[in-house]
């Protein structure tokens, strides 16, 4: 029997994921998580297969899930669900070794044949995807005005977004303070920002926090 667990901080969509997931006789949902770190938690709790995730969670976004749970080494596949198509955002996910991707608007068709890839040990990432990816690439932008941070650097920013203070972030992410100091620097530095006030408005903008 595998285990799924599914994280969202919306109940209707857990909902539907589940009723998707349970359609499958040999797949058993082992919890639902409405934000991130109770998604890793959960995922150590119950030794999930699969977790699949919202990008845009509270406290900890989808990649920082993906990034904890593989520093943990728990061999939990994980399946990132969006409904943004941004090129950073898929970018980033490759770069933080993302194996599963998927827009919201996509669930009810390709769920599980993604769940089946990644129990598989294969990635998934529907052809939608992978064509803006390849023509993003193609179009080798130079010059652009607009920053690419690192994954780190953006689930520090959300989370300042989030109010969160440098303390309760070296917790959430398990950093020094020194080193979330250092990441928000860098970020700020990056945005040719100055204030707090900048960040939030960033990270509304770039839907890492919900306006």
């Amino acid at each position: 029997m595998k285990r799924i667990l599914i994280a969202d901080d919306h109940a209707v969509v857990r909902s539907g994921l589940r009723a998707i997931v349970e359609t499958q006789s040999n797949w058993i949902v082992t919890g639902e998580a409405t934000n991130g770190e109770q998604a890793v938690s959960l995922a150590v709790e119950t030794r999930s297969d699969a977790v699949i995730v919202d990008y845009s969670m509270p406290l900890m976004n989808g990649l920082e899930v993906s990034r904890r749970l593989k520093a943990l080494d728990l061999h939990t596949e994980v399946l990132i669900l969006t409904m943004h198509e941004d090129e950073e955002l898929l970018t980033e996910a490759i770069l933080a070794g993302v194996r599963g991707f998927l827009f919201k608007s996509d669930a009810k068709k390709h769920l599980i044949s993604a769940i089946e890839a990644l129990l598989d040990g294969r990635p998934y990432f529907t052809s939608a995807l992978v064509e803006k990816l390849l023509h993003d690439y193609q179009l080798n932008k130079q010059g652009r005005s607009d920053i690419l941070l690192t994954s780190r650097e953006q689930s520090v920013v959300q989370l300042i977004a989030e109010g969160h203070t440098n303390r309760s972030i070296s917790d959430l992410l398990q950093l020094s303070v020194k080193t979330v100091e250092t990441h928000r620097a860098s970020a700020m530095r990056k945005l040719g920002m100055s204030s707090t006030a900048e960040l939030v408005r960033y990270a509304i903008r770039k839907k890492l926090v919900a306006p």
